[in-house]
């Protein structure tokens, strides 16, 4: 069998020092626990409790995120890793159902007008990012990806003339 398999990992451009928004979440919750408790008595102590779950399950995860494109034949699963631990399925797709994939900013691009744009590239700005137009749950979106050479040119064959790299 001649299958394509290919695989890429790119990491989220973090917004911020992720320790120092670690360290003032921390700091916030000590403080709200103090303070609270002069005026909210124990009530204060199981609000901190669950400001420190939800700060541990929802925002320390996010802080950290990789994104992996893998690419088996015409197939293109695109997954989150929060924190090089947790795995999220974002988006699953046949590219050759793709009205058309070119780079961000090209003149082929300007006739869709698509509903939604699903980013998932480093944020870096210099990467060269491709868009993917294509109907997914009857709606038009736009998904921006950092594909490289190897991806590209496993894409290609699929695609025909409605890839572009102009």
């Amino acid at each position: 069998m001649n299958d394509n398999f290919h695989e890429q990992l790119i990491t989220k451009k973090q917004k911020g020092n992720p320790l120092v928004i670690r360290i003032i979440v921390v700091v916030f919750i000590i403080l709200f626990l103090t303070i609270g408790a002069l005026f909210l008595g124990f009530l204060s102590i199981i609000i901190a409790v669950v400001l420190g779950v939800t700060a541990y399950f929802y925002i320390f995860p996010n802080l950290s995120v990789e994104y992996e494109y893998s690419l088996v034949n015409h197939e293109l699963d695109i997954t989150a890793i929060y924190s090089k631990s947790k795995r999220k399925e974002l988006c699953s797709f046949d590219i050759k159902e793709a009205e058309m994939i070119a780079p961000k900013g090209s003149s082929k691009l300007a006739s869709f007008k698509p509903v939604k744009t699903c980013d998932y590239t480093s944020g870096e700005g210099n990467a060269a990012i491709y868009s993917i137009i294509i109907f997914l749950n009857q709606q038009m979106y736009n998904i921006l990806i950092e594909p490289d050479e190897k991806m590209i040119a496993g894409i290609r064959p699929w695609m025909g003339s409605k890839f572009s790299q102009f």
